[in-house]
């Protein structure tokens, strides 16, 4: 079912990313499988080594073989800050990749912690807060906390992506209570899981979950079949979202027979 993303009219709940593929031609297979119809892109890995700025040619230092393929599958661009650790370097790359992809969509990354590779918080608001008032639709990579949410929503998103764990450790949902409370609290925001995937079940539960997308990269990309986990997780986003609209019942500790007994025979 058709749902709307920042204005644009969508198919498909699968955002996939396209970093560490064991080829271009893997990748560009892979996002034929997924159905995907977002696709990041990290700028930092495109721009040639040394460069900080703009050149006179917006494509100058960008792979832009690897640029054509991602315009070919058809896939709206959604470029990413990955790498930026202040608000400044992230608002920085920001207006190149406005200017490279020319798409005012972008997931703003700012990180705080090189082990966990955690969101800072602090230079994420300020970041946002920038970049919307220049026009930009900011998907903000965050954690699970409600008051961070709550403050990107105040400076204006639309849409969050809060992780399920850490990115590219595969661990799953590590605190779905947090994410359900976020569904809960938040049920005008549009929410996609991102990073900390592992296999299709994480993806499932977190649909089920009332999640409206799941993004992930490590998950297909590091995968010995790449063409086949992408779509092995388009089966499971679909899965996982027609699961939450039907109405998921309810658990409970004793047992219920799904036969019942009336006490009296059945006549043949």
């Amino acid at each position: 079912m058709s749902y709307t993303l920042a204005d644009l009219t969508l198919d498909s709940r699968f955002f996939l990313g396209t970093a560490t593929y064991p080829s271009p031609k893997v990748l560009h297979d892979a996002i034929k499988a997924s159905g995907s119809q977002v696709v990041t892109v990290g700028l930092k890995r495109q721009l040639a080594p040394g460069q900080n700025t703009l050149s006179k040619s917006t494509t100058d230092g960008v792979d832009n073989a690897f640029f054509q393929m991602l315009k070919e599958s058809g896939a709206h661009l959604l470029p990413n800050t990955a790498g930026c650790k202040t608000a400044r370097e992230a608002i920085t790359l920001a207006h190149m990749a406005r200017e490279i992809f020319d798409t005012h969509w972008i997931k703003l990354e700012v990180v705080g912690d090189d082990y966990t590779l955690q969101p800072d918080p602090i230079e994420l608001i300020a970041a946002t807060k920038e970049l919307i008032k220049e026009g930009f639709e900011v998907f903000p990579y965050c954690t699970d906390d409600l008051v961070t949410c709550n403050r990107l929503l105040d400076a204006g998103c639309r849409i969050l992506m809060p992780w399920g764990a850490p990115i590219g450790s595969g661990q799953g949902l590590v605190n779905p209570f947090a994410l359900r409370i976020l569904r809960a609290r938040l049920p005008e925001a549009f929410l996609v899981v991102d990073a900390g995937i592992g296999s299709p079940k994480d993806a499932v539960m977190a649909m089920e979950l009332g999640f409206d997308a799941v993004l992930l990269n490590s998950a297909v990309a590091q995968s010995h079949d790449p063409v086949r986990m992408a779509e092995a997780f388009k089966l499971a986003i679909q899965s996982g979202r027609l699961a939450y609209e039907a109405g998921i019942m309810a658990q409970q500790d004793m047992a219920v027979p799904s036969t019942q007994v009336t006490g009296r025979p059945f006549l043949l």
